[in-house]
């Protein structure tokens, strides 16, 4: 295959490119968390171990630039910022679990 079939088949394989999207810095630990709930940045600092403030920050704004996450602000006192599944994101949980099932057995 020469490496020109082989830009065009990344260019046209959703799968590999939303595996793309996905790969990198926390995304897939902070997607696995958001599974639970609500996400508070703090929280996660603390949950993921080796995080620091700006990686973490580039991968929420990732997260939510592909419609995964949803930042919300909560206007309770005190004021704070939560990050939500969105319904894209949610479509996504089985194709996780099948992946999972798949690797562990």
């Amino acid at each position: 295959m020469t490496t020109q079939e082989t830009v065009q088949n990344e260019e046209t394989c959703p799968a590999q490119s939303l595996l793309k999207q996905l790969s990198g810095k926390w995304k897939p630990e902070i997607f696995r968390l958001a599974l639970a709930g609500p996400l508070r940045f703090n929280s996660l600092l603390k949950q993921i171990k080796g995080s620091n403030k700006q990686s973490l920050a580039i991968a929420l704004s990732t997260l939510e630039e592909m419609e995964l996450l949803q930042k919300i602000t909560v206007s309770e006192k005190p004021l704070h910022i939560e990050y939500h599944l969105t319904e894209r994101g949610k479509q996504l949980v089985p194709i996780f679990q099948q992946l999972e099932g798949m690797l562990f057995k």
